[in-house]
């Protein structure tokens, strides 16, 4: 079992939703983030004054799989939310040691399903 987290571009997504409906992975919990990265954020000018904007909206994905749905998972995301720019995202695939679903009471790779 893994939990897969990725930051994305929030205008990406639609298109990494329908990616990833697309290799069968349907449950997901979406945040609203702020962060930055390499990316590093841009200054604007307010009446006059200069604001430097470091924090910059993003969406993190938070996704539970099997093991045999990793890789698909992972070129979902990729494929979805891929622009070619700085900013694009991040992807973290870390091991998950337990997930019980509330509702049944099971355990482990039942509980993903």
């Amino acid at each position: 079992m893994k939990l897969i987290i990725a930051l994305i571009q929030p205008e990406k997504l639609p298109d990494v939703k329908k990616a990833l409906f697309e290799h069968d992975v349907h449950k997901m919990t979406v945040s609203n983030v702020i962060g930055c990265g390499q990316q590093r954020g841009f200054t604007e000018t307010y009446r006059g004054v200069i604001h430097e904007v470091n924090l910059l909206k993003k969406i993190r994905l938070e996704i539970a799989v099997n093991e045999a749905f990793v890789d698909a998972t992972v070129k979902a995301i990729i494929s979805g939310a891929r622009m070619g720019k700085i900013g694009d995202g991040k992807i973290f695939v870390l091991p998950m040691e337990r997930c019980i679903r509330i509702r049944t009471g099971e355990e482990g790779h039942d509980a993903i399903g």
